[in-house]
């Protein structure tokens, strides 16, 4: 887009913070990569104050992110927590940026330090301001809805471009609101919405706007991907301090506890032409998956690719890998400290152990009657294996798409 037209501005509407409170890390590494792509205007959602405003404060004193928030007030100072708005000079033209978030929102445990005024005055006072210091541009980075971003700039005059945040759907071709262009590019920054808005005279005479979906299509910059290997290098060292500590607790508790899962290979020594068959079933690398996607980190893939996890004696970390790894003989037939009580009468496997897994987009083509028969202890034909074969090969083509939301695996 830069190379095709002479003024882009490239901004960011906010709500980028983690939602997971073990991922704080993420919150400063992700305003490092924004300041990075020279984003000229941030916005602010009550997310980034997730771990709280002198959190935020320190990382936006550390990086100068531009961040604008014209309606969160310092309840000490009375004064605009963030800079109200920004303006920008893109190429000859001013442009005018501020963000808006809801009145209504919960600030949790910032309450006490912040507040937020209503959004409608608040633009009605900040329009003018910005026409004031001779913006010919304003834009409105809204964290209000899809229905009050359009209220509000039906309400207030002035504003040319509004982008809409906060549970907004993905909206291919924007559209005029009264004289607002709205562009609802989603949340997931999986879009890149653009609007074009085209001048005379020093006005805004129209606009438009579209959403394009960041594909494989899209290259890779060498400095953010120095700065995502940086991160993760940094991250996983930290892990395995982590991994090490957690390691020697779950050792004392286990020992603590009677019942608890054994692994496969104690269970190969009674029953070793049912672990040979298993070795020859996608079950047996269901860790690779992970690791080939990079979500071994990710507690919610982690639980149906490895055996017990965060339960006794079960996978804790990744140092439990080579024991622990993969779908093994407890996930279906249940700890190896309760085997008599399993075997004493034979229990069946029955699909609601297998559907624990294999459900909605985990396996949207997920069939019991299909599947249990390429992987029952008879089967040694690999056939699930040659059937992950294929799916690998494709992997290449979609690797690159960027990795938000719950992607569908096979085990």
């Amino acid at each position: 887009m830069k190379a095709e037209y002479g003024q882009v501005a490239l901004v960011d509407n906010g709500n980028f913070f983690p939602e997971n409170e073990l991922e704080q890390d993420k919150a400063w590494f992700l305003m490092d990569a924004i300041k990075l792509l020279d984003v000229k205007a941030v916005g602010t959602s009550p997310n980034e104050l997730r771990f709280g405003y002198g959190y935020l404060k320190y990382h936006v004193a550390r990086t100068r992110l531009p961040l604008t928030s014209a309606n969160l007030i310092d309840v000490r100072t009375k004064k605009p927590a963030f800079q109200p708005y920004i303006i920008e000079k893109i190429g000859s033209v001013k442009v005018g940026f501020f963000s808006l978030m809801n009145e209504k929102q919960d600030l949790n445990n910032n309450r006490d330090s912040l507040r937020i005024d209503e959004a409608v005055a608040t633009a009605r006072r900040v329009v003018p301001e910005l026409r004031k210091k001779g913006a010919a541009v304003v834009v409105l980075l809204s964290q209000l809805g899809k229905v009050e971003s359009e209220d509000l700039v039906t309400a207030v005059p002035g504003i040319d471009a509004v982008i809409c945040g906060h549970n907004v759907p993905v909206l291919t071709k924007g559209r005029m609101v009264k004289s607002t262009v709205a562009s609802y590019g989603g949340e997931q920054g999986q879009y890149l919405s653009r609007t074009m808005l085209t001048l005379a005279g020093g006005k805004v005479m129209s606009g438009e706007n579209e959403s394009f979906m960041l594909g494989p299509e899209v290259g890779i910059r060498a400095d953010v991907e120095r700065l995502v290997k940086a991160f993760e290098d940094g991250q996983n060292e930290k892990m395995r301090k982590a991994e090490k500590e957690k390691a020697a607790e779950s050792t004392i508790a286990q020992e603590k506890n009677a019942d608890h899962f054994v692994g496969a290979d104690l269970c190969a020594r009674c029953h070793k032409n049912e672990y040979d068959q298993w070795k020859t079933t996608s079950h047996s690398l269901a860790w690779n998956t992970l690791v080939h996607e990079k979500k071994e980190a990710t507690p919610e893939c982690i639980t149906c690719h490895v055996v017990g996890y965060k339960q006794n004696g079960g996978f804790q970390t990744g140092a439990d890998a080579p024991r622990l790894a993969n779908v093994q003989c407890e996930n279906c037939h249940g700890m190896g400290t309760s085997h008599e009580a399993f075997a004493q009468p034979p229990h069946q496997v029955g699909e609601a152990t297998c559907v624990k897994c294999h459900h909605g987009e985990n396996d949207a083509t997920w069939n019991y009657d299909l599947k249990l028969p390429m992987v029952v202890h008879g089967n040694t034909t690999g056939m699930t294996i040659e059937h992950k074969k294929v799916k690998v090969e494709v992997i290449p083509d979609t690797a690159a798409a960027p990795a938000h939301g719950h992607e569908g695996h096979s085990h």
